[in-house]
């Protein structure tokens, strides 16, 4: 009963004096809000670099990287061979722990025209069928290449659906999914026949923003779109692979790479060789299982690197471990902004209810129950601060969603919440313990002669 009682007159104290305690929980308010929207900011980001990840192949894949030889083999460097076909053969013999093995020859500044439209694609790669399982790709309509296409060097390609708008016209221009199989279409003035369209890749927000707008139950403004390009690129991961085009690799060396001499018949070098091992369980054993093969082929020069995604993993959980403490502690500034705030304001209003607080020490209020009341007066100040802040913090975030790529939206999560209405009403009680203290501490007589 006498913990609402206390409460109560809190309230009270509250409402007698509303532009005073709206100034006193400006700074618990500003805090928490500050502090949700900082944590829903990064785990916005914690979760489009992740997704983005996954779409990129996974963590199993493995880049095979060319670097400089070793200070002690810079003698043999004219000696490196790069990354060959004789690799991926090697690879494929004798290395058990390796899943996938998938070759790459890219071809930089590559142009896809079709009449007086032409598009450059995020990346335009000679590649077998592997690369399908590499980096999680899925033919929605036609087929991938055979292995007559491979043999004869056939101008097929393989496009994704962002090449497939940019030449064709997308479903929303159009009214109607166009599926281009059998089109041609010009690769730096040389003919392609489409055999296939992979399908369209999109991240979970944009997925479900695109569903609800087939029920009908969400409007998107083409001024919101437009205003969102500005700030980024979102779903890059997702974009990048809707912009990739994909033909045989023997093509790519003949049409390409071997025309213009960039190399030499009959072992060419490759842009990139990818693997995949059998398990995460099993990287390090299959890391050096290949390196160990690589090391034969390449007659013990090392000049290749292996990168995992576990890497890129760790950086991303790194950086998230940057931002939660930067943004921490600036919303912890905050906070303690407020608690010196709500301490000043307990003060002052002792000072003004010392002749009270005599009063009923007179009619035998006991020490404790003085301190307990301006205590708690001060928790249900944070309190009400911490709760205006719970919903400013969803103001906030709302805004930040207009402002951020659609992969990096904000995410509010529970635990941010708790934390953050925990820490405002920590940052009250410690503020009210010295006015409590204070005010208890009282001497009667003295407090009624007050003037």
């Amino acid at each position: 009963m006498f913990l609402f009682n206390a409460i109560l007159v809190g309230f009270k104290e509250i409402w007698a004096h509303k532009f005073r305690s709206f100034l006193t929980m400006l700074g618990i308010v500003l805090g928490v809000s500050s502090l949700i929207a900082m944590s829903a900011t990064i785990k916005g980001m914690e979760n489009g670099m992740k997704e983005a990840l996954m779409a990129m192949g996974g963590l199993d894949k493995v880049l095979t990287r060319e670097q400089d030889v070793p200070p002690a083999q810079e003698h043999k460097a004219d000696q490196a061979p790069g990354r060959t076909i004789v690799d991926v053969q090697a690879l494929r013999r004798s290395a058990p722990l390796i899943r996938v093995v998938s070759p790459e020859m890219a071809l930089p500044g590559a142009v896809i025209t079709r009449g007086p439209k032409s598009v450059r694609p995020s990346e335009l790669v000679g590649v077998w069928r592997e690369v399908l399982d590499m980096n999680l790709h899925v033919v929605a309509h036609g087929r991938f290449f055979n292995e007559l296409d491979e043999e004869q060097a056939r101008n097929v390609i393989v496009i994704g659906t962002g090449i497939r708008d940019e030449l064709f016209g997308s479903p929303a221009e159009v009214g109607r999914e166009i599926i281009p199989l059998g089109e041609t279409v010009y690769v730096n003035n040389y003919p392609f026949i489409i055999v296939g369209m992979l399908q369209h890749y999109e991240g979970e927000l944009e997925k479900k923003k695109r569903e609800l707008q087939q029920q009908g139950r969400l409007e998107e403004k083409k001024t919101t779109v437009e205003r969102r390009r500005g700030f980024g690129r979102p779903n890059w991961a997702f974009q990048r692979k809707n912009y990739t085009a994909y033909i045989p690799l023997n093509t790519m060396w003949l049409r390409f790479r071997a025309a213009s001499g960039m190399d030499n018949f009959p072992d060419p070098r490759l842009t990139d060789i990818d693997i995949k091992v059998a398990g995460l369980n099993r990287m390090d054993a299959a890391l050096q299982q290949a390196r160990n093969v690589l090391m034969m082929t390449h007659r013990g020069i090392e000049d290749f690197s292996f990168q995992t995604q576990e890497n890129n993993v760790e950086n991303i959980n790194k950086t998230i471990k940057n931002a939660r403490l930067s943004g921490g502690f600036i919303a912890a500034i905050s906070l303690l902004v407020g608690g010196i705030g709500i301490m000043n304001i307990m003060l002052a209003s002792i000072t003004e209810r010392v002749r009270e607080i005599g009063l009923r020490k007179a009619i035998g209020a006991t020490t404790f129950a003085i301190f307990a009341q301006i205590l708690v007066e001060s928790a249900v100040i944070s309190v009400v601060g911490g709760a205006v802040g719970l919903a400013a913090a969803w103001g906030l975030v709302a805004l930040l969603e207009q402002l951020t790529p659609q992969a990096n939206a904000p995410v509010i999560t529970t635990g941010a919440m708790i934390l953050a209405l925990g820490f405002s009403v920590l940052v009250g009680v410690v503020a009210g313990l010295i006015p409590a203290f204070k005010a208890s501490r009282l001497d009667p007589i003295q407090a009624l002669r007050y003037e």
